[in-house]
């Protein structure tokens, strides 16, 4: 597949820039409440609602994470990385990128976890269709 989709915080973001650290936070935040759904439904939602482990790497073209499937089949791995990030100026972009060992059911994850981090945040999403959708608060 190997495609991108984009999530942009602007100035009327409730984030002023993006780091691993918040990227992380809401990921943990997304299991946390798929977990809690999972409860009281009596279900194993989170297993299906967030079916990756989680794996920050590092390597000499930069830092991304890596959403790896859980033993899955319909399921394999998402790419989430901060573009162009340096220590003197921070980034308002995030990446989620679907590697050529992709699945379907990965793109449909990666949409919904899309829509879900822009909605929260309240930034602009870039689908992978190249269609914007806008969740700041634009006057």
């Amino acid at each position: 597949m190997n495609e991108a989709a984009l999530i942009k915080v602007t100035p009327h973001s409730q984030k002023e820039s993006i780091s691993y650290e918040d990227v992380k936070e809401i990921l943990e935040y997304y299991q946390e409440i798929t977990h809690k759904t999972g409860e009281q439904l009596s279900w194993d939602y989170d297993q299906m609602a967030f079916p990756y482990t989680v794996i920050e790497t590092k390597t000499s073209e930069g830092t991304y994470l890596l959403l790896k499937s859980k033993e899955d089949p319909h399921y394999h791995s998402i790419l989430i990385d901060i573009p162009n990030t340096s220590d003197d100026s921070p980034s308002t972009l995030l990446r989620i990128t679907l590697p050529p060992s992709s699945t379907l059911a990965d793109k449909g994850k990666a949409n919904e976890l899309c829509r879900f981090i822009a909605k929260k945040w309240e930034a602009e999403l870039k689908l992978f269709n190249n269609r914007v959708m806008y969740f700041d608060k634009r006057k």
